[in-house]
C-alpha cells in the first residue's frame, strides 16, 4: 500500500478498526476514511454503492461488524446474522464494482466447529456443527469468507480474511450486557472493589446512574456487590486472548506484505501457488488466516488475574446453572507465523495496560 492511498476502515471506531487506524497513522498513512453510522448506513446497499462511486476507496479494512458475547448472541439471533450477512456482502461487492486493490474482511474464531480438534487449524472449517449459541455470527462470518474466495476465484479481486481470536483492548465493550467476557470481568470486578471500598461516588459514576440505590440494584442483577462477583459457568472453559493493537498490526502487515495467492496451497507441504488456469480445476479453501497467540487461560484463572490486577479483596463465585459455551478454543496461528507475523504483548501486560486505559 502506498502511504497516500487512499485506504477506507469501516468501523473505525469500534475495538478492531480504531486498532487499525491508529496502526496505520502510525506507519504514515496520511488518507484514511472512516464513516460513522450517522454518516454512512452500511446496511443500505444504495448509500453503500454511492459512497464507493464518490469516495473510491483503493484499499479497504472490513471491520464493522455486529458483535456480542454468549448472551447477545442467543437473544439477537435474527439481528446478528441479518446485519453481519448485510454489511459485508454490500462491502465486498462494491470493492469488486469499483476495482478496490486489496480488501481484508475481518472475521472470528468462533466459525470453528463446537467440538473442534484443538488448537484449531484453518482446515478444521466446516468439518462439523457450530457452538449453538453463537451459531448465526458464525454462519455470517463463514459467509463472508467464502464470498472472498469466490470473487478472488471469480473476478481475480485480492480480498483476504483473517481469523482474529477473542480480542481485548482500548475502546472495548464494557456493557455489561453485552460484552465479552475479558472486558465484562474487569469493569464488574472495578465495580466491586469501588464498593467494598465505600467509594460510592465512584460507582454511581461509572455506571451513570444518579444514586447508590440505583448502581446496586443494577450491579445486582449481573452478581456484583462488595462482597463478591458472579461468573458465569464453572470457570473451567479455556480461552486465548489478543491485544487489539497486536491483532491491528498483523492486519496491517497482511495487506503491505501477502496477497491471496499466499493463503492457499497447490498441494499438502507446498508453497507454489496456482496460476488461473490451475484455479479453474482445483478447489481453493480454507484461504483465510488465524490470528492468534496459539496459548489460552482458564475462565477461573483469567478472573483471578484480573481481580489480583484490579486488587479486589472479595470473592469470585462460579455459577454453575450458567452455560460454559465450548470447553476449548485455541487457535492454530502456523499459518501466520509462517507469513512473517507473531504477536509481541502478552495476557498480563495485557490486561494491565487496558485496566489502566478503563480507568483513564
Amino acid at each position: 500500500m502506498e502511504k497516500n492511498a487512499k485506504i477506507y476502515v469501516a468501523g473505525h471506531r469500534g475495538l478492531v478498526g480504531s486498532a487499525i487506524v491508529n496502526n496505520l497513522k502510525a506507519k504514515g498513512y496520511t488518507n484514511i476514511i472512516g464513516k460513522t453510522h450517522k454518516e454512512l448506513d452500511l446496511l443500505d446497499q444504495k448509500a453503500v454503492k454511492t459512497f464507493f462511486e464518490t469516495e473510491k476507496p483503493e484499499y479497504v479494512f472490513l471491520a464493522a461488524a455486529k458483535v456480542g458475547g454468549i448472551v447477545a448472541n442467543n437473544t439477537y439471533r435474527a439481528d446478528f446474522i441479518y446485519e453481519n450477512l448485510q454489511i459485508q456482502n454490500n462491502i465486498i461487492h462494491q470493492s469488486y464494482k469499483h476495482n478496490v486493490k486489496k480488501l481484508m474482511f475481518l472475521g472470528s474464531t468462533c466459525i470453528y466447529p463446537k467440538n473442534c480438534p484443538q488448537p484449531m487449524k484453518e482446515e478444521y472449517l466446516l468439518t462439523s456443527e457450530l457452538e449453538y449459541t453463537n451459531e448465526p455470527y458464525a454462519i455470517a462470518k463463514i459467509a463472508g469468507i467464502k464470498m472472498c474466495e469466490s470473487y478472488n476465484l471469480q473476478y481475480g479481486t485480492n480480498f483476504i480474511s483473517v481469523m482474529p481470536t477473542n480480542l481485548y483492548g482500548p475502546n472495548d465493550n464494557f456493557d455489561l450486557e453485552k460484552s465479552h467476557v475479558l472486558p465484562a470481568l474487569i469493569r464488574k470486578i472495578h465495580c466491586a472493589k469501588l464498593l467494598n471500598e465505600k467509594k460510592y461516588d465512584e460507582v454511581i459514576q461509572d455506571l451513570g446512574v444518579n444514586t447508590l440505590i440505583e448502581a446496586k440494584a443494577y450491579l445486582a442483577n449481573f452478581g456484583v456487590d462488595e462482597n463478591r462477583v458472579e461468573i458465569w459457568g464453572s470457570g473451567k472453559p479455556r480461552r486465548e486472548f489478543l491485544w487489539s493493537e497486536d491483532m491491528a498490526d498483523a492486519c496491517v502487515f497482511l495487506m503491505e506484505n501477502r496477497d491471496f495467492k499466499d493463503t492457499y496451497t497447490t498441494q499438502e507441504g507446498s508453497n507454489t501457488t496456482c496460476s488461473s488456469n490451475e484455479v479453474k480445476n482445483k478447489e481453493i479453501r480454507n484461504t483465510h488466516i488465524n490470528i492468534g497467540t496459539g496459548v489460552d487461560i482458564s475462565i477461573k484463572e483469567l478472573a483471578e488475574t484480573i481481580k489480583e490486577i484490579i486488587g479486589f479483596q472479595g470473592d469470585l463465585y462460579f455459577n454453575t446453572d450458567k452455560p460454559d459455551g465450548t470447553m476449548k478454543k485455541l487457535t492454530d496461528p502456523s499459518k501466520l507465523h509462517s507469513l512473517g507475523w507473531k504477536h509481541k504483548v502478552e495476557l498480563r501486560k495485557g490486561i494491565e495496560k487496558m485496566y489502566e486505559w478503563y480507568q483513564q
